[in-house]
């Protein structure tokens, strides 16, 4: 793949600070993360264009309280580095693959980034993303 653009860096980074949004605002994280990924604000993402992309973090969490009709409270809580690595991997394996973000969530849900966080957040990028669709394909075997 070719480098990605200062613009898709950007957007990665605001998935990223998005994701970090759900702990500091005490919402179920495992939840959090499955709602996004399903919803109608991720597909905007996922756009060539799409005015959510720059809408920023804190608008497009109200889009998706909104869009789910609230998002919800406590229960399971990731540390914000987890959140962060999740969000920011999540957009860049889209770019990498130009995978919708629904069919990235079916191959790697929150559990399974949750797992892998402390052997695959030091890895490239796109290694962590190639190891997270591997482990998919052994275990759909």
């Amino acid at each position: 793949m070719d480098a990605l653009t200062l613009e898709k860096r950007q957007l990665c980074d605001i998935q990223g600070r998005l994701f970090e949004l759900a702990p500091a605002g005490g919402l179920d994280c495992p939840s959090f993360i499955e709602s996004f990924m399903n919803s109608k604000a991720a597909a905007a993402l996922d756009d060539v264009y799409d005015r959510l992309q720059w809408a920023g973090e804190e608008y497009i969490l109200e889009e998706l309280h909104d869009e789910v009709h609230g998002l919800k409270k406590a229960g399971i809580s990731y540390s914000t580095d987890v959140m962060y690595w999740t969000g920011y991997t999540y957009r860049y394996w889209h770019y990498y693959t130009k995978e919708t973000s629904r069919a990235i969530y079916q191959i790697a849900d929150a559990k399974t980034m949750n797992d892998c966080w402390l052997g695959f957040h030091t890895l490239d990028v796109e290694m962590a993303i190639d190891n997270l669709k591997e482990i998919y394909a052994e275990r759909s075997r």
